[in-house]
């Protein structure tokens, strides 16, 4: 039996990651002994894993680098990868939101905005191309996005919240939800029907720890 390879953000979705896939029965020692290999595996039930950047998860599950991945909504969005999202896994949930200046609140449907800062340079386009069919130049920062209206960069910014507080800290309000944002089990195209009964089997545990 070869091993079945899970991609695992790194960051806020680590810890969540790792206690979801325990309860599923999945054997995440090698994982939670903070090793420096940069494989782990778990030999009883034939599955590796590995750590990485969110952005390149996805990468690496549509190559078949690995046959799934945990990552947010927000970085498939962004990166547009050939995959199957299979299960919204509902922990880390927050929104992706257009912000900006309280005075602003309500007003959007009636401004004209020119410049959006944002580190989703992508779901920025999206949104205001096809939803709200503006022409706008869309500044990528990697900081913090909410410096850019304050200062004059941009009349608003594109960004996750999740609790809004720090938005209301500096003045800024949401202005539109533009999705909702979670943690998401994915699949390589291939491994689906190449391992499906196995990876079915891990689909149907995880579910029953979320419902």
């Amino acid at each position: 039996m070869r091993y079945l390879t899970i991609a695992l953000s790194k960051g806020r979705l680590t810890e969540l990651s790792i206690d979801l896939l325990e309860n599923a029965g999945v054997d995440c020692t090698e994982l939670k002994e903070k090793s420096r290999k940069l494989i782990l595996t778990d030999e009883k039930n034939k599955i590796r894993f590995f750590l990485a950047k969110p952005a390149d998860v996805p990468t690496y599950v549509e190559y078949g680098a690995a046959d799934i991945g945990i990552v947010g909504k927000d970085t498939l969005l962004e990166e547009g990868r050939d995959l199957y999202e299979v299960l919204n896994l509902k922990f880390a949930a927050c929104k992706m939101c257009v912000a900006g200046p309280r005075e602003l609140e309500g007003k959007m449907d009636s401004m004209t905005i020119t410049r959006v800062a944002t580190k989703y340079p992508e779901i920025a386009k999206e949104y205001f191309r096809y939803k709200r069919r503006e022409s706008v130049e869309i500044i990528k920062l990697s900081g913090s996005i909410e410096l850019a209206p304050l200062v004059g960069l941009s009349e608003v910014i594109v960004d996750l919240v999740e609790t809004g507080k720090t938005l209301k800290e500096n003045g800024l309000v949401v202005l539109d939800t533009i999705a909702d944002i979670s943690a998401r089990l994915i699949v390589n195209r291939v491994s689906m029907k190449m391992e499906s009964q196995r990876i079915n089997h891990l689909i149907l545990k995880l579910r029953e720890q979320i419902e």
